[in-house]
């Protein structure tokens, strides 16, 4: 029995929380209540830091493995694989909390409660904490959510390995310079059919311990002290059983940037009367004063701090050391051999094909004499890591990739072409300072690597130390600087040019897509980015990554970013053709989908099992994503919505049966009121390698098989 699901336990976690809560002060209580709880002795309590990150690694707390940023893992579409890399983790977590309690540090990123995973939509691509997301889609993000959950608090039968959070909820996507002001308005629809479903199945299929409240107002209530969204959907209607943690220093916005309360004493109180358990910050120390006052009960203190406790109980820390299972996880597994080629292996299967013109790509060691790798990525560290990043004891950029891969076969030729953003790199120098050496490097190269786009200093979070563009949020989807103009002049050179992509988010490089003939989307790639991509270049693997999120032509065509209607956003609501589609990605080899079939044409409450067969036709070892979409035939629906994924891993020459279950929900929409509802009509179900759009259908040569359904 997986222990999210023993009742019995979970009752006598309570039980044991309740009877240690009932021995404290009102003050002792309210100090439970920070996120760096202090000891309280008389009681045995240890101090506590309920502090800690985990979005594609143990961040910030010293040396772990750093895998591809979160973005990147959404786009390996794989939920087996996003919770292989998240018990990864957990398991350097834990091996570290040994460590550091050994030690005797409890400094905060030194617990067990991480604050992971970001389940928020990634709604518009100018958002600066969207590589933090899971994309853009609801039912890809709930299912990489689940998973990622399910791998950091493990299923032993006894105790949690670590607790998950899901954040930010909700309605939370930009503008961040707007967050501790910032009203998003949303419909019923748009809620509970876009916003709310990643955390609806968070809390109902994976139990999660935690929930983080997001900094602004949905519908006008500061989400932190939401009746709305604590009360009445997360606990009155979903039945979460854990605990709810502010955003950091969230509350105080409730006064001085919401303007819904007075002082931090009604601000403390609003947030604990709707939920709030624990406050990341400091100003729940007026709880004291709100009680005394009798703007807040101390029998609301009192369950906050019960919910708390069963928490720390959970994960085994009032218990004899030797009955936990996980203290025995060693310090030495952390950044091991293993852990290092395990995330070599994941951040290949993150890379994106976009474009491979005449098979340019993989190229062959053996044809070429000298490769030149240009670009203010091509060397940049901070374009492998993302934001919530921890500390590799070795990072290896595209660089470094290509020098370790072809050592002293090929010659390596480099140039940082020009700034990541300004027009110049030496600040003394002129305009375009490096583009002679960049012409230099194209004339003695058989081919040319361009290596452009981002990092987590031009998309982040608001107040991110370095951030060039202030708050995070990227002012339109161009390349930065003076990028482009590197590019023109490395393709008017005459030499092939492939261009690797560093980003967390979509870029329109209109430009390349119609004169570069190799392009990729190498994400945020972590610590062993830079091998993977060289590896994947001379075919050391297949590409199977798919698009997360929409790259859009331009930013024009979108509404405004302060907007939260879902109307002309996202693949499922959009009417203007995409440069490159969500769920879009090449491979080295081909994949026939055959003999595609439903269980049944009616849609029923059981709904059905959709079979096909996949074989490899070409001649590299390679995974693909078999994609289930769904559309209701019948006026103002969204578009074919993505219900169903399986990645199948095929040999050259193999065949697979894959089955891929479709609940009835699957075929359901919301209301106006926000109620999920299968209506009556036929229902287009496509099953294939990507959405069945028209610009897919071009860009992969091959389109979906449609099966007709009917609801009566």
């Amino acid at each position: 029995m997986q222990f999210s699901k023993n009742a019995t336990l979970i009752k006598e976690y309570k039980e044991r929380a309740k009877e240690l809560v009932a021995k404290m002060t009102l003050e002792e209580k309210v100090s439970q209540m920070l996120h760096d709880a202090p000891a309280i002795e008389r009681l045995g309590i240890p101090a506590y830091n309920w502090w800690n990150e985990a979005l594609h690694g143990v961040a910030r707390a010293g040396v772990a493995t750093m895998f591809p940023q979160a973005i990147g893992l959404a786009a390996s579409f794989d939920e087996d694989m996003m919770e292989l890399v998240a018990d990864a983790i957990s398991t350097e977590a834990r091996a570290k909390y040994n460590m550091q309690q050994e030690f005797g540090d409890k400094d905060i990123y030194k617990g067990l409660t991480m604050w992971s995973p970001n389940v928020n939509i990634f709604r518009d691509p100018r958002w600066g904490r969207g590589h933090e997301t899971y994309g853009e889609d609801p039912y890809l993000t709930s299912r990489l959510g689940v998973r990622f959950i399910n791998g950091l608090q493990g299923h032993d039968e006894k105790y949690m390995k670590t607790a998950a959070c899901a954040k930010h909820f909700a309605v939370h996507s930009g503008p961040e310079e707007l967050r501790h002001e910032f009203n998003a308005v949303a419909s019923k629809q748009d809620l509970f059919e876009t916003y709310l479903p990643a955390f609806q199945a968070a809390v109902e299929e994976a139990d999660v311990e935690s929930v983080m409240g997001a900094y602004n107002r949905t519908n006008g209530e500061p989400c932190c002290g939401s009746k709305t969204l604590l009360t009445d959907i997360l606990r009155n209607t979903w039945n979460f059983d854990g605990h709810v943690v502010s955003d950091c220093w969230a509350i105080k916005d409730f006064h001085q940037g919401h303007n819904v309360t007075s002082d931090s004493v009604e601000s403390v109180s609003l947030a604990v009367e709707n939920g709030c358990d624990i406050n990341c910050g400091n100003i729940f120390v007026y709880l004291t004063q709100a009680v005394k006052e009798g703007k807040i009960s101390e029998e609301k203190i009192t369950e906050a701090c019960e919910r708390l406790f069963a928490t720390r109980m959970k994960l085994g820390l009032f218990d004899n050391p030797e009955e936990v299972p996980f203290n025995k996880i060693p310090y030495e597994i952390v950044d091991s051999k293993e852990m290092q080629e395990m995330n070599l292996d994941i951040a290949k299967r993150c890379i994106v094909l976009l474009k491979n013109e005449d098979n340019l790509l993989p190229l062959k060691k053996e044809n070429i004499k000298t490769i030149g790798v240009v670009g203010p990525n091509a060397n940049n560290r901070r374009a492998l890591e993302g934001n919530y990043e921890g500390t590799a004891s070795r990072y290896v950029t595209v660089l470094e990739g290509f020098q370790d891969y072809l050592g002293d076969d090929v010659r390596v030729l480099t140039s940082e072409g020009c700034h990541l953003f300004k027009d110049r790199v030496g600040p003394l120098g002129r305009e375009n300072d490096r583009i002679a050496e960049a012409k230099a490097i194209c004339k003695y190269s058989d081919v040319v690597v361009a290596c452009l786009g981002l990092d987590a200093g031009l998309e982040g979070e608001e107040g991110d130390e370095g951030n060039a563009f202030a708050s995070g949020d990227k002012p339109n989807l161009n390349l930065p600087g003076i990028q482009e103009d590197l590019l023109k002049t490395l393709y008017e050179c005459g030499k092939p040019v492939i261009l690797v992509l560093l980003s967390g988010s979509a870029l329109a490089v209109n430009w390349a897509d119609e004169n570069i003939p190799a392009i990729i989307q190498g994400w945020y790639p972590g610590a062993q980015g830079g091998r993977a991509i060289a590896e994947m270049i001379f075919g050391e693997c297949s590409p199977e990554g798919k698009l997360p999120v929409t790259f859009y032509k331009t930013s024009e065509e979108l509404p405004e970013f302060t907007d939260y209607s879902m109307k002309d956003r996202t693949y499922r609501y959009m009417k203007n053709e995409a440069l490159y589609p969500f769920g879009y990605g090449l491979s080295y080899t081909k994949f026939e989908i055959a003999d595609v079939k439903a269980s049944t044409d009616e849609i029923t409450d059981n709904s059905m099992d959709i079979t096909c067969t996949i074989k490899n036709v070409g001649d590299y070892f390679a995974r693909e994503t078999v994609q289930v979409y769904v559309k209701a035939e019948r006026e103002g629906t969204p578009n074919a919505q993505l219900k169903g994924l399986k990645k199948v891993a095929l040999n050259p020459g193999e065949e697979k049966e894959v089955t891929i279950h479709l609940d009835k929900k699957a075929f359901a929409l919301c209301n106006e009121d926000g109620v999920s509802i299968v209506e009556n009509g036929e229902y287009s179900i496509y099953v294939g390698q990507s959405q069945p759009d028209a610009r897919s259908c071009k860009l992969l040569d091959k389109n979906p098989t449609c099966l007709k359904v009917t609801f009566r």
